[in-house]
Order: C-alpha cells, then sequence, then structure tokens
C-alpha cells in the first residue's frame, strides 16, 4: 500500500506517505530541463483548482533521463517556485528505474506497468493514486495536465469509503 511509504524533502526531512491519506494524489518524476518542462505550468493550474478538494502533486526530480535535473534539490525548488511559481510538494531527487530505484516508484512501476513495461521511460511519467491509496493509473510523459483533468475530478467526486 501507498501509505507503507517514507520519502524525503528538499531539506533531507522523511514525510510518510501516510500524511497524505484521504487525498487523491498524482505522483510525478520531473526534471527541469526537459521538453516537458512546461508541463510545471499545467501541473500547477490543476493543484490550485483542486487542492481545497483534497488533491495533492507530489514531484519527485529525478537526472536518470538524459542529465535534466542536474541541479541540487535547493536550486531544482527554486527553479520550479520562480519560473512556474509551483506551490506543491517537491521531494528530494530521485531515481525512479535500476537498482538505486526510489522504493515508492518501484511500488509504482508494480502496481501499474504501463504499455511499455514496468520501467519509467522518460521524465513527467504521472501515477494517479486515488482517497484509499490505490494506483489507479499511469499516465505517459506526452500526456498532459490538461488531458488527465477528468480522471483527477472524477476521483475527487467519489465519496471516501464509510468506516464500519
Amino acid at each position: 500500500m501507498i501509505y507503507d511509504f517514507t520519502v524525503k524533502d528538499t531539506t533531507g526531512v522523511d514525510v510518510s506517505m501516510k500524511d497524505y491519506k484521504g487525498k487523491v494524489l498524482l505522483i510525478v518524476n520531473t526534471a527541469t530541463g526537459c521538453g516537458l518542462t512546461p508541463q510545471y505550468e499545467g501541473l500547477q493550474d490543476l493543484y490550485d483548482k483542486y487542492k481545497e478538494q483534497g488533491f495533492e502533486i507530489l514531484d519527485f526530480p529525478c537526472n536518470q533521463f538524459a542529465n535534466q535535473a542536474p541541479g541540487t534539490d535547493g536550486e531544482i525548488k527554486s527553479f520550479c517556485e520562480t519560473r512556474f511559481g509551483v506551490t506543491f510538494k517537491i521531494f528530494h531527487k530521485i531515481d525512479v528505474n535500476g537498482e538505486n530505484a526510489d522504493p515508492l516508484f518501484t511500488y509504482l512501476k508494480k502496481e501499474k506497468g504501463g504499455m511499455l513495461g514496468s520501467n519509467i521511460k522518460w521524465n513527467f511519467t504521472k501515477f494517479l493514486i486515488n482517497k484509499k491509496g490505490d494506483v489507479v493509473k499511469r499516465f505517459a510523459p506526452t500526456d498532459t495536465p490538461e488531458k488527465i483533468e477528468n480522471d483527477i475530478k472524477k476521483l475527487l467526486e467519489k465519496l471516501p469509503a464509510m468506516k464500519l
């Protein structure tokens, strides 16, 4: 379950995924020097539109694809905030593939292998998580934030399961 994982923020502090229980999540591996980097603008628009309804974007910079996120955690965070006005959570730069892949991304890939197999092929691969912590969908890097908005809206509209 996604809530079993702990990740690090840009200052190296542990963040439990349990902190996001009951929210709809979009988990994205990003890069600041990629042709898809302008997607930050659309991601921020989605976050602004739906954060009050329990939507969170979790951004995990990754330098594994053509060295397109070479900066430090602080430099990446500063770039995203100043260039795109990002206010959603940016985490510690990680690997998403290979033997040093972050365990959260190993789990996400196992849950939704995608059409091209389980490895992430490029920056801005996105995973949509429902309020119960289930990985419900994987989106390709070229799937724009605008294209996935309806999937997010559907999950936000679903009522949380009643507790007995």
